[in-house]
């Protein structure tokens, strides 16, 4: 027999999510059990935006969020590179 771990205090089979989903949407985590095992946690908007914002608050630089700062910065150094580059640096990208 396998032990797992529930990170929820509340915990509700997947039957019984069918028949009335929306009252699981509560301020704390409800486990769903699909054969007595974990199939997923259900969250109410708030808690999920919260753990959203916690996470990115946590994250130094999210792939692909590029600041506006950064971008800017991103966009001089790609000038500069771009006036710099020779034509056969530009090889195929010549007018």
């Amino acid at each position: 027999m396998t032990i797992q771990t529930i990170y929820a205090e509340k915990t509700v089979s997947v039957t019984d999510v069918r028949k009335n989903p929306c009252q699981y949407f509560i301020e704390e985590p409800v486990a769903v059990l699909s054969n007595n095992k974990t199939a997923g946690y259900m969250v109410s908007k708030d808690m999920f935006e919260s753990m959203l914002e916690l996470i990115d608050s946590k994250l130094i630089q999210a792939k692909f969020r590029l600041s506006k700062d950064r971008l800017k910065e991103l966009a001089v150094l790609n000038e500069e590179y771009l006036l710099a580059a020779s034509d056969d640096d530009l090889n195929e990208f010549i007018e």
